[in-house]
């Protein structure tokens, strides 16, 4: 039994060490609205553009996007399903096979359905927001929070060319003696333009970010719509309870 907890706890090692990915990197805070409807059609917007070359969602539905988001069948249809072999109610899957991704990528890039579950919202936030330029890099990029990431800066010619000009090692240039966390100004500078200003692009990747929260749990949305009825008959019913139990003990009493 000991052998075995001690092989289990050595299984999952790779899996925490992949989920925390830059270790100490600071991580700007994120806080998803789930009820900001502009907000995730943007996000499923520049989902589908920017991510889903690659990386599917297959546990979401264009459907049930569509639906959740109070987008039209038909503006799904002409502006976020691109395959013919796609419909509206399928998986938000991609055209890629993963057998040509590892050849291509060296890794079949993953589904990111349940990404900000499995990294958190701050984490994806900064990641898609800490690409350098890297010469040393196959794709010429690389992340503060993720080093030596195996994928190009596909948002790249929304936030320009970003370089790092301080301490090669961090993300920003101190550690915060309590927490061992990096913290101070960032490292990273915008040494080229991008199609949008850095306020803009901010709020792009934290619209994409909410939409891929939204994605790891499209449920949440209606279970926080029925928790008030929820709880509403919990207390009635508690009410009736009360009465029949008082009913049942009257005589002992």
């Amino acid at each position: 039994m000991k052998k075995q907890l001690i092989a289990l706890i050595l299984a999952l090692v790779p899996f925490t060490a992949l989920a925390a990915g830059g270790g100490n990197v600071h991580l700007d805070k994120m806080e998803p609205d789930l009820y900001d409807k502009a907000s995730l059609q943007n996000g499923a917007k520049l989902f589908v553009n920017y991510c889903m070359g690659c990386h599917s969602a297959q546990f979401q539905r264009f459907a049930r996007t569509a639906e959740d988001l109070g987008i039209p069948q038909d503006v799904i249809e002409e502006n976020l399903i691109f395959s013919s072999s796609l419909k509206y109610n399928d998986q938000m899957r991609i055209a890629m096979q993963k057998e040509d991704a590892a050849v291509w990528f060296g890794a079949a890039p993953p589904d990111l359905s349940l990404e900000t579950r499995l990294r958190g919202a701050d984490w994806v936030y900064t990641y898609l927001r800490s690409f350098y330029a890297d010469d040393s890099r196959p794709w010429g990029v690389n992340n503060a929070v993720f080093p030596d990431v195996g994928m190009p800066n596909v948002l790249a010619p929304l936030q320009g060319i970003q370089e790092k000009v301080c301490d090669p090692n961090h993300h920003v240039a101190e550690v915060d003696p309590l927490t061992g966390k990096q913290v101070g100004e960032s490292c990273l500078k915008i040494t080229k333009e991008g199609a949008m200003s850095k306020a803009e692009f901010d709020k792009a990747v934290y619209d994409l970010t909410n939409f891929m929260v939204y994605a790891g749990e499209p449920s949440k949305l209606e279970s926080n719509r029925i928790a008030p009825w929820v709880l509403g008959f919990i207390v009635i019913l508690f009410f009736f309870a009360y009465l029949l139990k008082k009913e049942y003990w009257r005589d002992i009493h």
